[in-house]
């Protein structure tokens, strides 16, 4: 399996899970959809780096052609409409450090180290192949790579925007990432327009929904207790748009498989959001904020009971992304690959959801939930 933490997937961990035995007797029966999957791991085992390096190359080349790094930086702040990502540190010295080649890839190996960006590599290989088989595409490499870098590198820019925004993670080099975002936007859009005018669309209509759900993100956490469904629902868009504009946009916006692609990935997103807030809770001793153990804990004064609902709350999306499949052509060859993916997001859930069980902080979360409510 692929993930930022391989220990997940290791035989002890999928014996811990329902999931994770599912997909223990897959492998051992050699099932098609496990076949499929190890292939596209495998080959994103072998390409990985390779994309890594030319998205470091490209970032350096415009960082370093640009003379005015402030206009670009306020542009950018002002498209996503959030002027803390603005760098307070010197901004000439900031790009000096950066003009590095080896000190540019550290910051870069830094923010692909991502469940969603390692989770996701993959599956976008999985989805464009299978697409242009469908659709009978002649073969374009260039096009591929540019399509598929640019939205794994679309997703990867909500790795710096978090790290922050939240301030939980790499806090000596967020004045670095602040300079590096507009760079990153700019070479996702110029890889994804090589797909075509639609596919570039898709992507800003998706990206403006995402920054809609960034925004309410960042006000609950100002003010946690005003959560609620109605703004937890919205606050998922930047899961829900992300996601699955980069599933549409693997068919290259070409329907059906776009529409099918796009509801898989939103919901398969959505669904991972929820394990992410789990893992999240366990690493930084204390209830997201926000998150929907937060809303549920909230709701029912209960922060065990939080959980529990997070994950029904997790089956539901999974349940909506498995509509998916029963929509693919039956032509269409991956569907194996696709059922073993959404098991594997299930296992993944499942672990943590276990884990937090395991050293049950259930209490000292409590008294935090208590506090941030008032």
């Amino acid at each position: 399996m692929s993930g930022k933490d391989e220990s997940i997937f290791s035989k002890e961990a999928l014996m811990g899970t329902q999931a994770g035995k599912d997909i223990m007797k897959q492998g051992l029966l050699r099932n098609k959809g496990y076949k499929q999957f190890n292939q596209y791991k495998e080959k994103t085992e072998q390409e990985f780096q390779g994309f890594a390096q030319r998205f470091v190359m490209s970032l350096h080349k415009v960082i370093s052609a640009d003379d005015n790094p402030l206009s670009t930086i306020k542009k950018f702040t002002d498209e996503v409409g959030s002027a803390e990502l603005a760098p307070t540190d010197n901004i000439s010295d900031i790009k000096a450090r950066l003009s590095n080649p080896d000190v540019l890839g550290d910051r870069v190996k830094r923010i692909l180290n991502s469940n969603f960006v390692k989770m996701t590599f993959p599956v976008f290989n999985a989805l464009y192949d299978g697409s242009s088989e469908y659709f009978g595409d002649g073969p374009s490499e260039e096009k591929r790579n540019a399509v598929i870098d640019g939205h794994i590198i679309a997703i990867d820019l909500s790795e710096p925007m978090d790290r922050i925004v939240d301030r939980d993670e790499d806090l000596e080099y967020l004045e670095d990432y602040k300079l590096m975002n507009p760079y990153i936007l700019a070479i996702a859009r110029q890889k994804i327009a090589q797909g075509g005018d639609s596919v570039l669309k898709a992507f800003e209509e998706g990206f403006r929904d995402a920054r809609i759900g960034q925004y309410i993100d960042v006000k609950l956490k100002i003010k946690p207790a005003s959560i609620s469904d109605e703004n937890m629902t919205e606050c998922y868009k930047k899961y829900r748009a992300v996601m699955g504009t980069a599933g549409r946009n693997m068919a290259l916006n070409r329907r059906p498989l776009s529409d099918i692609f796009h509801l898989g990935m939103a919901k398969a997103g959505e669904c991972v959001g929820c394990g992410n807030e789990i893992e999240d809770a366990i690493k930084n001793n204390a209830v997201k904020v926000p998150s929907w153990p937060l809303y549920y804990a909230l709701n029912t004064g209960d922060v065990r009971r939080g959980f529990e609902l997070t994950m029904a709350k997790s089956e539901l999306y999974l349940d909506e992304a498995k509509i998916a499949l029963d929509m693919l052509p039956e032509s269409f060859q991956l569907r194996p690959f696709l059922e073993f993916l959404f098991l594997t997001v299930r296992h993944y859930n499942q672990y943590w959801y276990n884990e937090l069980v395991r050293r049950a902080p259930f209490a000292e979360f409590q008294k935090k939930v208590e506090a941030a409510a008032k």
